[in-house]
């Protein structure tokens, strides 16, 4: 039997560590909006038929960089358009002026012979409305959160659910913290990313939870802690399995489609620690919170 409980300082030690170097880097460096949030400039180019990711990272990037340092710059395909390479191109307002963006594609049309029909759009968003969008996308995380904590509590008893919500917050801090590490830009696909990662998290969680209530029925007599590690340890394997398949093919699809990389780098740093949060983080909470409850009732025992 697995001894996870026994080790509850260490868990919480490592997710604490990586969470505090992020707090230091944000009030170093701040969190990393893309234009989906401050506002900013779209720039579409087709660059036809062989463009490929190599020869944007090798070429483009350089010019691109001329015009803002901060640009990003991502490459799709349409199925239904086998000939057109999309050349998406994002910065801010203040350096991809129409100027600016016209110099941009001069270079671009003069460096890859293309046309003048090659710009197909050019498009600017508000910071009024990158800033609706973010508070919508926090209301959005928070009213999930709330709906979590209302079933689990529900269904199971509240220090489950206030356990699984500690577990969400950590998933949540631990992903926004890589990001500030890393200096990764936060935009809509992010948003999108922690609401898959946070149903995930609560399915996993919920996994072990409804393996520890099972097993509060055969094993009344047992510690509490010693309960933890019996469920933990049988739904183990299922945990690293299901989470190892799911990273694998998110993965596969981060290398091989390089326009969801704003989709699944989130997803991938979610999922781990969604796993990690269930195993070493919400079922330690829930032990913590039952011994807690325990010495409670002996205080009033004696008073008594």
């Amino acid at each position: 039997m697995l001894k996870i409980i026994e080790k509850t300082k260490i868990w919480f030690a490592i997710s604490l560590t990586i969470i505090l170097i992020g707090t230091v880097m944000f009030f170093i460096n701040g969190l990393n909006f893309a234009i989906d949030f401050t506002g900013g400039t779209v720039v579409k180019v087709d660059m036809g038929k062989s463009f490929t990711e190599v020869q944007k990272n090798d070429a483009v990037d350089t010019i691109l960089k001329k015009y803002d340092k901060d640009i990003i710059a991502i490459i799709s395909k349409d199925p239904s358009k086998p000939d057109v390479t999309v050349l998406e191109i994002k910065g801010s307002s203040s350096n991809l002026t129409t100027e600016n963006t016209n110099a941009m594609f001069l270079e671009l049309k003069t460096k890859y012979n293309l046309t003048d029909a090659a710009l197909l759009s050019q498009d600017t968003i508000g910071a009024t409305v990158g800033k609706e969008l973010r508070d919508k996308a926090i209301m959005a995380i928070i009213l999930a959160s709330i709906i979590i904590l209302i079933y689990i509590g529900i269904r199971f008893e509240f220090k489950f659910a206030t356990a699984a919500i500690i577990a969400l917050l950590h998933d949540v801090l631990i992903t926004i913290a890589v990001y500030i590490i890393f200096k990764i830009p936060i935009d809509a696909g992010f948003i999108a990313a922690m609401l898959t990662v946070i149903g995930y998290s609560v399915n996993d969680t919920i996994v072990v939870f409804d393996r520890i209530r099972e097993n509060q029925k055969f094993m009344k007599k047992v510690d509490v802690s010693e309960l933890a590690n019996a469920s933990v340890t049988e739904t183990y394997t299922r945990s690293i399995f299901t989470v190892l398949t799911v990273v694998i093919a998110l993965v596969s699809v981060h290398i091989f489609v390089p326009e969801m990389k704003n989709f699944t780098t989130p997803l991938i740093v979610g999922i781990v620690s969604g796993c990690y949060s269930s195993i070493y983080i919400a079922s330690p909470l829930w032990v913590i919170f039952k011994h807690a409850e325990k010495k409670k009732r002996l205080k009033t025992r004696v008073r008594a």
